[in-house]
């Protein structure tokens, strides 16, 4: 297969048709609309193309087909984009190789046609990156900054992971994901990052890396793309952040918790529904700031932001003001409903840390109110024994764990699989009140038999969990319904 030059021109005259291999991705159909907002022809296809995302391409005014083969792409498009979910015995992707059409993957298009002509804003990191993002997305726009960003999250105050604007910076959440099955390369490494905000760097993506060590190479890899006139905003509370930017070619700002980095947090508290913390910047006493999200991981993500806004320009006053108004991503502590008393909250957390940081901010948030946690190991990693033990101290801000049977990989050994039921005995061991359930429909039917008024149900999930957030609040407004 040929490549596209990537000395050609963001929109060079002979591209006018261009057709997405994979288009229902929430990344690919954003990328789709991003496109056809720019004025190309856009055309697409996925293995099943149905609502919400059908409604969206459709009301763009892309056509998508449903299913792979040679005669999606006739009319010959001029440029193909292929998502990393298309394998190279994909019918589409072979045809696409007959044919001799030019392709690229998304990131690659992504950086070609919307990153090159902007300064790069790019948010890594195991942990954190969408909040992250969100937040300097959102920032920039309260600033007036009009800028155009691409996120793995539905940005609440846009109502959407993408954005087109016209100001001078695009925001990306960078991946370490691989990219395509010509590019086995993190997505991140095509994102010609000019400022960089590294969150942490821990195992993860165990169907990609072999190891820690593999990951971090990826990032050292993305580490060394900054200028020299660059900057890094760098976790350097974490171990394996220092690490990998220690030998970066451009300025390194570390923030964490500790006085003697250059950006540093204290006193951290709740207050009416706020999270305030006090800003040090260079041993002094810098800004008081807050955000509307629980939880202190959440006011390091703030801290980084802050970082990248101050080299912006932004001053303390701006800063503080975008801060507070960032209304959140959905999935990430977002209360999806109150009913009979009862909070149901849906939050993305399924590494061990992520898990452990999301349920001690939630605690912190509804204090005296009984914390229970239902959670669905989904994700390649979290179907693996690699965190079976980790999982074991990851709950325990959790009153009550209620843990789901995943569905089991296939190609990988029983011995090698993550077990609901050994976790649930495990957390038992520790005192805490866990048990296991082979199905969505048990823990509903459990949970109905055990909640009460004043309660908040943390749903811990990466996928969509058989819709069981609605699903409980509908069962919760029937006990509450008058006959």
């Amino acid at each position: 297969m040929m490549e596209l030059d990537p000395k050609l021109n963001a929109a060079p005259e002979q591209i006018r048709h261009i057709h997405i291999m994979g288009i229902c991705g929430t990344g690919m159909a954003a990328l789709a609309g991003m496109l056809k907002a720019s004025g190309f022809t856009v055309t697409g296809s996925d293995s099943g193309v149905y609502p919400p995302m059908s409604d969206f391409l459709k009301g763009q005014g892309i056509e998508a087909a449903s299913g792979y083969g040679p005669q999606n792409l006739a009319p010959r498009p001029d440029l193909v984009i292929v998502g990393n979910v298309i394998t190279r015995k994909n019918p589409e992707a072979q045809g696409l190789a007959a044919a001799a059409i030019t392709y690229l993957s998304f990131p690659q298009a992504l950086a070609h046609f919307f990153i090159s002509s902007r300064t790069s804003l790019v948010v890594t990191g195991t942990h954190g990156k969408t909040t992250t993002s969100s937040l300097l997305a959102s920032a920039l726009h309260q600033a007036g900054l009009d800028p155009s960003f691409m996120i793995g999250g539905i940005v609440r105050e846009f109502e959407a992971n993408f954005r087109l604007g016209h100001g001078p910076h695009f925001v990306a959440e960078g991946d370490e994901y691989d990219t395509a099955f010509f590019d086995k390369g993190s997505k991140f490494l095509h994102y010609r990052p000019q400022i960089a905000i590294i969150t942490s760097v821990e195992f993860d993506h165990a169907d990609i890396f072999a190891d820690l060590d593999a990951i971090k190479r990826s990032f050292r890899k993305f580490v060394a793309l900054l200028p020299k006139d660059g900057l890094i905003i760098a976790h350097l509370d974490d171990p394996n952040v220092a690490e990998i930017v220690a030998d970066a070619p451009c300025e390194v700002q570390g923030y964490g918790f500790r006085p003697e980095l250059t950006w540093s947090l204290a006193d951290v508290r709740a207050d009416q529904g706020m999270t305030r913390f006090q800003v040090r910047h260079k041993g002094q006493d810098w800004a008081e700031l807050a955000v509307r999200m629980p939880g202190r991981h959440n006011c390091l993500n703030s801290l980084a932001v802050t970082a990248v806004l101050h080299r912006i320009g932004l001053a303390p006053a701006q800063i503080n003001t975008a801060l507070a108004s960032f209304g959140g991503v959905k999935r990430r502590q977002e209360v999806r409903g109150v009913e009979a008393g009862i909070t149901v909250i849906d939050d993305f957390a399924h590494h061990p840390t992520a898990v452990r940081e999301t349920l001690g901010a939630l605690k912190a948030a509804y204090t005296n109110q009984r914390l229970v946690t239902v959670f669905e190991p989904r994700t390649n990693s979290s179907r693996r024994a690699i965190f079976q033990q980790d999982y074991v101290s990851a709950f325990d801000a959790a009153d009550l764990i209620v843990i789901r049977r995943p569905i089991p990989l296939d190609n990988v050994p029983t011995e090698e699989l993550f077990s609901s039921e050994q976790l649930a005995a495990d957390l038992r061991k520790r005192g805490l009140q866990a048990l296991s359930f082979g199905d969505t429909d048990s823990i509903i039917a459990h949970l109905m038999t055990i909640l009460k008024k004043g309660d908040v149900v943390a749903i811990l999930s990466n996928g969509g969990f058989d819709n069981i957030h609605s699903r409980l609040l509908a069962q919760l407004q029937e006990t509450i319904r008058p006959n």
